[in-house]
């Protein structure tokens, strides 16, 4: 074990980026980077996932925010494109048997948007061609001769009925109404009343039996007619089919080859040309009115039947990656419009639309886990999607409700793709813990790392990062220093000074920030004063809370010594946060000790102001000096612990040496120096244990020391495990390399205790054997005490 007051070098590594790693002056001199900076781990688990092809290796990225997970994923896709992948375009067409379940069609990329515009010049084309094929002489003189047959036909038999009817005396007419009748004559003249009276029976009755004869048969050639009718419906309903089909032939044969390719577009092309047939009457509308309704009615006789709705359209066959911001039901799965027409309301599959799911599908979907959780019915419908590898594009209002209400059910689109969620690691293990299809369905674990080492090769490479980060916002060029600065700056981040950290959001917002003031002055290039600008402007804008808690040292509200000696009382080093800030302070802490059974009292828990880890760190250190100080005998004191001026919750270990040696002050009674402050946590063998937040607890007591006055003597006792965090202020190293501050590193709270008082770490007078004597002349005293007892039963110890 030994004692180690650190050197201005040692509490801060500076960075020289030199060749043959870094052979540069600006950032325009780097290839920028455009790989994962220092996530090998989290690079081969996106890599497995991407080459397996088999259901559920989706990914989970974990990772705080900040790291630039989104952006090393977009970065690391883009230079990486899955190539072996086909993208598909998707098309919703009318199912002309059913037409609540549209179909689906796939296209190659890029070619569903032509293929749209191709059935929709065959529309225009056919909207005019049509009337006119039925709209000519030669149609008409067909239609007229084929009519004028069956006129021809009809004229004749009924003319044959009415010559054979003439010879019996009775006439064949046609009523007002359309009706045949047959009349007896008079002559010329059809028989009156009177007249026909006048007949004698056998008259009356030759002339019935006649006209019942001829009634027979004018019913038999009524129904012949009506034979002759409908055999020229269907004459004519053929012809106008055939001269449908020689138009559709002529207009769809090109459409056709075009697409022979494409069995599934072939099909509908059949589909819809059978359509088209049995629904001529589309294309041969009068009115305007009559028009605008067969295209907005519910009637199955719409245009918009031959609509293509083009779902998802490449322009080109690229990967897609598609980033979804927000992951509500209708905006990932897709949903299908209602449109009003006249007060009513309808839908068909031209209303279908796309989500996010759709426009990924072939690629990569990226979310965020618990934007993906917090929303009603997506997590459900996701698991759902990848299970089936399926999308099936169905209402949620249908599914949350017990309406009856008329909907779509489209043909499910096949799903080929891959899920990125990025969450925290709070978020996976819940997953985990609490969702069995999870594990099922996410496979693959992107693990991103929060710091990587420092070393010339990686800071060559954060170098490159930087670079990308300046050419990807068009910022101003920037120097080496200026790089040199910014890895210093991720270094602190990292509270390691042989660590960086890989929190991209806080050098991406540096940098910005940092070209900002560099355009303020006009300069052509950021400088390292640039940087050291930007942030000192950062430290201002947070350090509100920090500088109001410095005035009540300046103003002597908080109370502490920052140089001579006292018993009993030390300045321990803590760390103040916020949201986006944290910062170090002094606390004096103070010990006393009366008769008793050797317990610590510590005054934070009594009051319920020490939190867990705080009382854990007091039991430990009452071990140790119970083992130190108390192995022969039971030591006679009760020994009260406190925090001074601390009104809030006080937690953590990393006081527990100062605790320790300022009890053990109190027992030997031997003065502690205030000039010095002192970190750490200890075990119950005394050995010091590394703690948090380091360089904040030195720069605060340094800002206190500051104001109280300066004194060449002034420094901070840390673990010798904390060595390595160290990145301190310019000012303090300044300070130390002048020797007006100092650092010491320890490994034993024995050796803390000898910078303290100035006495060695062993032997008989150091500050542990002081104690044990002091308290050897206590016992003796208890013992006087019980063997001569005074008249009220006990008298006070006698201080040493």
């Amino acid at each position: 074990m030994a004692i180690t007051t650190l050197s201005s070098k040692q509490v801060y590594r500076a960075t020289q980026l030199q060749t043959p790693h870094c052979d540069c002056q600006t950032t325009d001199d780097l290839v920028p980077l455009d790989d994962i900076i220092g996530q090998q781990r989290a690079r081969q688990a996106v890599e497995f996932a991407m080459s397996i092809k088999d259901k559920g290796y989706n990914i989970y990225a974990i990772g705080e925010n900040g790291l630039g997970k989104r952006t090393m994923m977009l970065r690391y896709l883009n230079t990486h494109p899955a190539n072996d992948k086909q993208r598909q375009d998707w098309c919703y067409v009318a199912n002309f048997d059913d037409s609540r379940q549209p179909k689906v069609l796939s296209l190659p990329a890029g070619s569903a948007s032509g293929f749209k515009k191709s059935i929709e010049n065959l529309m225009k084309k056919l909207a005019k061609a049509l009337p006119m094929a039925f709209d000519n002489e030669m149609y008409y003189s067909r239609a007229e001769k084929r009519k004028a047959q069956l006129a021809g036909r009809q004229e004749e038999v009924l003319g044959e009925l009415a010559e054979d009817a003439k010879s019996k005396q009775i006439s064949l007419s046609i009523s007002s109404n359309g009706d045949y009748q047959l009349v007896a004559l008079n002559g010329e003249e059809p028989h009156s009343e009177e007249t026909y009276d006048a007949l004698s029976p056998e008259e009356q009755l030759q002339f019935e039996t006649d006209i019942k004869g001829l009634e027979t048969k004018l019913r038999r050639i009524v129904r012949d007619m009506t034979e002759w009718e409908e055999e020229f419906s269907d004459q004519q309903q053929a012809h106008d089919e055939q001269v449908a089909k020689d138009v559709l032939k002529h207009y769809m044969q090109p459409l056709k080859r075009q697409y022979k390719s494409l069995p599934e577009v072939q099909g509908y092309l059949k589909e819809m040309q059978t359509d088209i047939l049995d629904n001529l009457d589309i294309f041969l509308e009068q009115t305007e009115e009559q028009l605008a309704f067969s295209y907005a009615s519910l009637d199955k006789k719409l245009p918009r039947r031959y609509q293509v709705n083009v779902l998802v359209s490449g322009e080109d066959d690229g990967f897609p990656i598609v980033v979804e911001e927000n992951p509500n039901y209708h905006s990932l799965f897709g949903y299908v419009e209602n449109a009003t027409y006249k007060g009513t309301v309808f839908t068909d599959f031209s209303l279908i639309r796309a989500g996010s799911l759709h426009k990924a599908n072939g690629g990569v979907l990226m979310m965020d886990a618990q934007k993906v959780l917090e929303r009603p019915y997506v997590w459900d419908g996701l698991k759902r999607s990848l299970r089936s590898r399926q999308l099936d594009l169905s209402s949620l209002e249908r599914e949350v409700s017990l309406s009856g209400a008329i909907s779509l059910s489209p043909e499910p689109v096949p799903l080929d793709v891959k899920i990125v969620l990025f969450g925290d690691r709070h978020t996976y293990q819940l997953l985990q813990q609490y969702d069995p299809d999870f594990a099922e369905l996410f496979k693959v674990t992107a693990d991103f790392e929060n710091v990587m080492a420092r070393t010339q090769e990686s800071e060559a490479q954060f170098a490159r990062f930087i670079a990308s980060i300046v050419q990807d916002n068009k910022m101003l060029p920037c120097e080496r220093d200026a790089m040199e600065r910014i890895i210093e700056f991720s270094a602190r981040q990292a509270d390691n000074q042989n660590k960086l950290s890989l929190y991209s959001a806080d050098v991406a917002n540096l940098l910005r920030e940092t070209n900002y003031y560099a355009g303020g002055d006009n300069a052509e290039s950021i400088a390292r004063q640039h940087v050291e600008k930007a942030l000192e402007a950062q430290q201002t804008r947070v350090s509100r809370l920090q500088d109001n808690l410095l005035e009540s040292f300046t103003n002597g509200t908080t109370l502490i010594d920052v140089v001579g000696e006292k018993v009993g009382q030390i300045n321990a080093l803590s760390v103040l946060a916020t949201t986006d800030h944290q910062f170090g302070l002094p606390n004096r802490i103070t010990a006393s000790t009366a008769y008793g059974e050797g317990e610590v009292l510590d005054i934070e828990h009594k009051v319920r102001l020490g939190g867990q880890i705080h009382s854990k760190g007091v039991y430990i250190l009452t071990a140790f000096l119970a083992a130190r100080l108390g192995k022969s005998a039971k030591i006679p004191l009760t020994m009260y612990l406190t925090f001074e001026q601390s009104y809030g919750g006080v937690d953590g270990d990393s006081a527990s040496m100062a605790e320790c040696c300022t009890i053990l002050s109190a027992i030997s009674g031997v003065p502690l120096k205030q000039d010095i402050a002192i970190t750490g946590s200890m075990n119950q063998f005394g050995e010091a244990q590394p703690i948090g937040g380091v360089n904040e607890k030195i720069e605060g007591f340094f800002d206190v020391c500051s104001i109280k006055g300066r004194d060449p003597g002034q420094g901070v006792i840390i673990p010798e495990s904390n060595r390595q965090n160290l990145m301190l202020r310019k000012d303090i190293v300044e300070a130390i390399e002048k020797g007006e501050f100092h650092i010491w590193t320890v490994n034993h709270v024995t050796e803390a205790a000898s910078i303290l008082t100035g006495t060695p770490v062993e032997g008989d007078t150091c500050m542990s054997s002081r104690a044990e004597r002091q308290l050897t002349e206590y016992r003796k005293q208890q013992e006087a005490l019980t063997d001569n007892p005074s008249d009220n039963g006990h008298q006070a110890f006698k201080a040493s």
